[in-house]
């Protein structure tokens, strides 16, 4: 294989503008709509995170179907964003669109349970091995629980997480290291309520020297972790890495919490369940649901029985777990349905395989052309970097980012019917996601590097 040079940011700058221009004379309506939901909606969307689509502005949805969008300039996209993986179900799967439509003429919420959150926690546990669950709307809120009660119990003041992990808006997770390696804020964290040393240490993922140190601190409630980063780039465990961390957590009197949140696209019970983890907690939201709010926190028994008289005091209510609108009856019908009918084993065998055929493709275009990035996948997710080899910790893909060049990849794809996630090169295939749309990105990501290295 060749190998060149990195592309040229002149040439980068050049195809960024002519990509801009494109997107603006073909998305005449959502440039209109973008104008005028500046008037009423904050940077002229209703959640912030939405304007970090290449486009600038983001084009507005008028309908979803499968693994398809259609904006209101009619384009339609092939989605390997898929709602960030809320909607890795596929967007409007039948089996979850029935139940929600069903138990909405039948009432939405309640705060009393309902038969079918009984069977969702029995799911849960036979999915992921953890015999207690507790269920939420957001995982930032089955994070946030989680981490209290692992303080609760403990008596511990702090959390361990990773350079530059994600685990939603939880305060204590939105700290990274700086260049003497000590704990600071992370770019962008607004607002932050304390300085993020006095609650979080945080260390490199795959560096157990880091991770024992730290731990040895004695101060430390639970280990907050992915089991593979997904967030800054796939970053997957190095071997024996996930037996060295539950040794050094049960030494250490530090629970350990997995969020699988993004990690479910290794399989029906995520990452934990096809490498045999055993956490004392696990996290997940987004996507068991098929895009209706909801999430979930499972418990050890050991965890369950210490805490367990906590959550059945008079005073539960303002015990900082909990919500009156979790765990409600639209939710738990959505996952029930999502869960028994659309994100089965053999949904995943056949999302998997497409992973394996988008990765196999993309590795042959780099390859082809010289591009000095790799793919890395997990499951049916795959992504890639601007890296000749993928990175093992968060800040050796932090350092490797170009924002530019990822805004110009995603833009190019977006104008030739592909949606990406517009946070880094990542697609992530749904049980109706075919071989065509694969092979379709694969023609386009070869034209865009065509472009850049020839």
């Amino acid at each position: 294989m060749r190998t060149v040079a990195p592309p040229d940011q002149t040439r980068i700058a050049s195809l960024l503008v002519r990509e801009e221009d494109r997107f603006a004379r073909e998305h005449p309506k959502s440039v209109a709509l973008s104008s005028r939901a500046r008037e009423s909606l904050l940077a002229g969307v209703p959640m912030n995170w939405m304007v970090r689509w290449a486009s600038r502005i983001p084009p507005f949805v008028v309908e979803a179907q499968g693994a398809r969008v259609t904006d209101i300039d009619q384009k339609t996209y092939v989605d390997f964003c898929l709602g960030d993986t809320g909607a890795m179900a596929g967007h409007a799967p039948a089996p979850t669109v029935k139940a929600v439509s069903d138990q909405t003429r039948r009432g939405v919420t309640f705060m009393l349970p309902t038969e079918d959150a009984v069977w969702a926690g029995q799911e849960m546990t036979r999915r992921f091995g953890l015999p207690q669950w507790q269920f939420t709307l957001t995982a930032t809120d089955a994070n946030r629980f989680a981490i209290r009660i692992a303080r609760g119990i403990t008596g511990k003041p702090k959390i361990l997480v990773f350079n530059y992990c994600y685990h939603g808006t939880v305060d204590e997770t939105l700290g990274v290291l700086d260049d003497a390696g000590q704990v600071t804020y992370r770019a962008g964290n607004l607002g932050a309520p304390v300085n993020p040393s006095v609650t979080t240490r945080v260390v490199e993922f795959n560096d157990l020297e880091a991770l024992e140190r730290e731990l040895a601190a004695g101060d430390v409630a639970c280990v907050l972790a992915e089991p593979a980063m997904t967030n800054i780039g796939i970053i997957l465990p190095e071997s024996g890495y996930h037996a060295r961390l539950r040794e050094l957590t049960q030494h250490y009197g530090t629970l350990l919490i997995i969020d699988e949140t993004h990690t479910i696209c290794a399989g029906p019970g995520g990452f934990t369940a096809a490498e045999g983890l055993e956490p004392d907690m696990l996290t997940i939201g987004k996507t068991i649901a098929g895009g209706i709010p909801a999430a979930a926190f499972g418990l050890s028994r050991e965890v369950a029985e210490r805490v367990l008289p906590d959550m059945q005091g008079d005073d539960t209510d303002v015990s900082g777990v909990g919500g009156t609108l979790a765990a409600n009856a639209l939710s738990m019908a959505a996952i029930r349905a999502t869960l028994e009918h659309v994100l089965t084993q053999a949904a995943f065998d056949r999302m998997i395989r497409l992973a394996e055929r988008f990765t196999d493709a993309v590795n042959e275009v780099i390859h082809r052309h010289g591009a000095p990035w790799c793919v890395t996948r997990l499951g049916c997710r795959a992504e890639y970097v601007f890296l000749p080899e993928p990175p093992t910790s968060g800040g050796e893909a932090a350092a490797a980012m170009d924002h530019t060049l990822e805004r110009l990849m995603h833009l190019h794809a977006l104008n030739r019917g592909i949606l990406l996630t517009p946070f880094h090169n990542m697609a992530l295939m749904s049980p109706v996601t075919t071989e065509a749309d694969v092979d379709q990105h694969t023609g386009v990501f070869e034209e865009a590097v065509a472009e850049l290295f020839d």
